[in-house]
């Protein structure tokens, strides 16, 4: 088994870099600059911190980049600029044509690249969490994971087929979320919550608990949605189809980044976004 790098761990690389674990690779995360939480988290699951990127980048055979998609290109960039040699896999959240450029920054310092996308929550044992991936090395890729809790799934051939299934899939189940978030907002805004709520349990029984939970649940992750929404926007629009739903989407997410950091309730949520 390869030496297998994860940039960087928050609790999706991080369960990443469990599963391979799993399979005896041994796995480095780069701790320059990272908070208590992220080590806590890093040290729980068995990774071996490394103290700078180019240590990380000379040591490994293997990178996968688990980040925020507006800094997937530019982590890409960092890596390649050590001469990586080495396999990348891209599991970030990003659209086909940034999932290409990601390919070429990373062919262009003689990496290979496998294209990557997660679908479900972070791999631990007990739930199912896919591991989409498309490429030449796929195979290979899917060779780390076999029989882990991170679940491989081979797409094609071709880098960007990953990234645009998971473009697919998020523009469904987190665009679904902002969607039932922004009519509970409205309703609250213009004084017809219980109405809306009387509504629903007559004719549409589980929305009222379905809003309810995306808005608790998307709250304190929405920082990490909002480039998210932008990409899958992006990829709506190369596609020839409108990207404006996923740009409000993302906005929506925008306004409830304080919640990072500050106790969300549903109330505390509308009142969020009715302000602003």
């Amino acid at each position: 088994m390869p030496t297998l790098g994860v940039l960087h761990p928050g609790s999706m690389g991080s369960s990443v870099g469990a599963a391979a674990r799993v399979n005896g690779a041994q796995v480095l995360w780069c701790n320059a600059g990272r908070s208590a939480e992220t080590e806590r988290r890093a040290r729980e699951d068995g990774l071996t911190p490394v103290g700078s990127l180019r240590e990380l980048v000379l040591a490994c055979e293997t990178i996968v980049s688990v980040c925020p998609p507006d800094a997937a290109l530019s982590v890409a960039q960092s890596v390649a600029a050590f001469e990586f040699r080495g396999l990348y896999v891209d599991a970030n959240a990003i659209s086909r044509a940034t999932a290409l450029a990601i390919e070429s920054t990373l062919q262009h310092a003689g990496a290979s690249f496998v294209d990557a996308g997660i679908l479900g929550p972070p791999a631990r044992a007990g739930r199912t969490t896919l591991l989409c991936l498309s490429g030449e090395r796929a195979p290979d890729v899917a060779a780390l994971f076999a029989g882990t809790p991170l679940e491989p799934m081979l797409i094609g051939a071709s880098a960007g087929q990953a990234s645009a299934l998971k473009m697919a899939f998020a523009a469904w189940s987190k665009g679904s979320s902002a969607l039932l978030i922004a009519v509970r907002a409205l309703a609250e805004a213009e004084g017809v919550s219980e109405a809306l709520l009387q509504s629903w349990a007559r004719l549409i029984p589980d929305l009222s608990q379905r809003s309810e939970h995306a808005a608790l649940g998307a709250a304190p992750k929405a920082w990490r949605w909002v480039g998210e929404m932008q990409e899958i926007a992006q990829s709506f629009e190369a596609a020839g189809l409108p990207g404006g739903f996923h740009r409000a989407a993302g906005e929506l997410y925008e306004r409830l980044t304080p919640f990072k950091s500050e106790p969300a309730t549903l109330a505390a949520i509308l009142a969020k976004l009715s302000r602003s």
